[in-house]
């Protein structure tokens, strides 16, 4: 069980999360963390509360959402239910982008197949070559 009470320095959870210490500061200056706590010394004290706010951003960045759609979602986080719509026309922007993006690297791929299949390594040229060539002149 979570002890809620629990406090970590920036080096454990830069190690729970996967996160650099230096993302944590950058996080936390652009408002993604809220004021991390500090010793009168001065050392950065999360609590679980930090970390889940954390793995939360570590989530939304896997699904392609950038650092300001993070911000936005994390301001819905707040307060689900009267973000619910506002959450799900993001969501649905983003899918959007990601087809788009699938559709680009689908084309890519087909593409990078015919030309490994029109080379086979002659002294003839090379049909990749020529048609990278042939790209930059579009």
């Amino acid at each position: 069980m979570k002890n809620p009470d629990r406090r970590y320095r920036i080096g454990e959870v830069a190690r729970l999360t996967g996160l650099t210490q230096d993302t944590l500061r950058y996080y936390e200056k652009l408002g993604l963390l809220p004021r991390v706590a500090r010793t009168p010394s001065g050392i950065r004290l999360y609590d679980e509360q930090d970390l889940s706010r954390l793995r939360f951003i570590r989530r939304a960045q896997k699904m392609a959402f950038s650092l300001e759609e993070i911000g936005r979602l994390l301001e819905m986080r707040e307060d689900p239910g009267h973000a619910r719509e506002e959450v799900r026309q993001l969501t649905a922007e983003k899918l959007k982008e990601v087809e788009s993006r699938l559709e680009e690297i689908t084309l890519l791929r087909n593409e990078l197949r015919l030309l490994v299949h029109l080379c086979r390594g002659s002294e003839e040229g090379c049909p990749i070559i020529e048609q990278i060539d042939a790209a930059g002149e579009e």
